[in-house]
């Protein structure tokens, strides 16, 4: 069995993370009733001895003593991470996986990569050492972060190219949250489009969420559970954006449900590689099989379904409608249209009472309607895991390496160029040691390299899937 640690990095990155963190806590708890520490376990948490005095004494077998996350949390104002740790979850962290600041990186991609980069580097390799010694066999970083702050964007991205020196054969997966157009943070454009020639330099995978969309995601389902459609069949404690009732209402805040989808997203992600099934999928598979050219990893990721009804025995026709659902744009976690674009690769990761016939049946149903790359018409990875989220009977995570991400990105550099047209806010980036114009300039053009990689692929849409002939196998 494999292990992970997780690497949340700026105010945006660890308060997903806090999400994170409690729903692993919340699955754990509910697949395993005896309290023993597994393997599944032992991919995101160490058993600790606390009794025993420094670090604590790691326990590989028998009961759960206390858990502690494989996590390196970073922080250059120290609000979020403080309130973790004054939190429900302040046993499963400690002084030693945390690096903070008090000053912030004023939404400034330069301070956060320049002048906390250097300064932090050292100690923040020091605490991924660790963590990684900590491991028997360290497979994957998540690194969780946002686009549009100084932090999240700035050290997030020279995290990357920490990791890629240090651990160049452990994969990097990085969630990414985009800010949407109305974001309030002005320097935004410039953060994104600079960390963005970091992503497609450093990362392995790269899962790029929208606020835009996971807000509307959170309005639909209010919609939903509160007409008089679905009347009282649907289960409140089985929403994903809800973290099930162990926090009391008063301390939700407005971001938590759209954490939770971010943080379900990454559980799903992970639940072939933790728990048994009778298709598994490992993170390295993933890599291996979605991305075809390097520069191409970005994959947009939709999670269905959204809320569980109360019945017991699912019928087929609502399990049809959950992969129908996944392809649909309106279950994006990006604002994109998968459906109308080209895909280079799908990958569907199944949990629950869900069979093998009913994955086949769904992929033959769902196929005429999806355009695939001509050299990979068969480009569908599965998983089944046996495990389903807490509350449902069965979920589905569909990754798509597509080219409707094009437009997200696009959009980007629309942003960027209308506010370097105008050299406004400039000079706060360029006072810092090291930063010239020549790393804006840079960046765009990394960035329109990619736009382009898409529109070649685009341009291939209309091409005759050519049957290739096969080579004859003497009987």
């Amino acid at each position: 069995m494999t292990q992970s640690v997780v690497v949340q990095v700026g105010q945006c990155g660890n308060q997903i993370g806090c999400c994170f963190w409690d729903l692993a806590l919340r699955e754990h708890a509910a697949v395993n009733q005896k309290g023993i520490y597994d393997e599944a376990i032992s991919s995101f948490f160490r058993n600790v001895d606390t009794r025993v005095s420094g670090d604590g004494g790691s326990i590989s077998k028998g009961k759960i003593c206390s858990l502690k996350a494989r996590a390196v949390l970073i922080d250059m104002e120290e609000g979020v991470v403080n309130e973790i740790l004054q939190g429900p979850l302040r046993d499963v962290f400690d002084s030693k996986q945390l690096i903070t600041d008090i000053s912030g990186s004023g939404n400034n991609w330069a301070v956060g990569h320049k002048v906390f980069g250097s300064l932090y580097q050292e100690q923040i390799l020091e605490k991924l050492r660790k963590s990684a010694e900590q491991c028997d066999c360290l497979q994957c970083f998540f690194i969780i972060h946002s686009m549009g702050g100084g932090t999240g964007s700035g050290l997030g991205t020279f995290l990357l190219k920490v990791l890629e020196d240090e651990f160049p054969e452990v994969y990097r997966f990085v969630t990414s949250v985009y800010p949407s157009g109305e974001d309030d943070v002005i320097t935004s454009p410039y953060n994104s489009i600079l960390a963005m020639k970091e992503l497609n330099e450093h990362a392995d995978c790269v899962l790029p969420i929208d606020n835009q969309s996971l807000f509307d995601i959170i309005s639909k389902i209010n919609v939903m559970v509160n007409s008089e459609k679905l009347g009282k069949t649907v289960k409140p404690k089985s929403l994903v954006t809800s973290s099930a009732g162990a926090l009391k209402k008063r301390h939700e805040k407005p971001f938590d449900a759209m954490n939770n989808i971010v943080a379900n997203l990454l559980l799903s992600l992970t639940s072939s590689a933790r728990f048994e099934g009778s298709l598994n999928m490992d993170l390295n598979e993933i890599s291996m099989n979605l991305v075809p050219f390097p520069q191409l990893h970005y994959l947009v990721s939709s999670l269905t379904p959204l809320y569980t009804l109360a019945d017991v025995n699912v019928p087929p026709r609502r399990l049809d409608q959950m992969f129908s659902d996944a392809f649909s744009k309106d279950y994006q976690l990006i604002r994109a249209d998968p459906k109308h674009s080209l895909y280079l690769a799908c990958a569907l990761m199944v949990r629950g009472n869900v069979q093998i016939s009913d994955l086949r049946r769904n992929i033959e149903r769902l196929k005429p309607s999806l355009q695939f790359v001509s050299w990979n018409q068969e480009g569908w990875k599965t998983s089944l895991c046996s495990v389903p989220p807490v509350g449902h009977s069965h979920s589905l995570l569909a990754l798509a390496n597509n080219t409707c991400v094009k437009p997200t990105f696009m959009e980007l550099r629309e942003r960027f160029r209308r506010l370097y047209k105008k050299k406004a806010h400039l000079h706060h980036y360029l006072q810092v040691e090291g930063m010239e114009e020549s790393c804006f300039t840079e960046a765009v053009s990394s960035l329109s390299a990619l736009i382009q990689e898409y529109n070649q692929l685009d341009a291939t849409k209309s091409m005759p899937v050519e049957d290739l002939p096969r080579l004859r196998v003497a009987v």
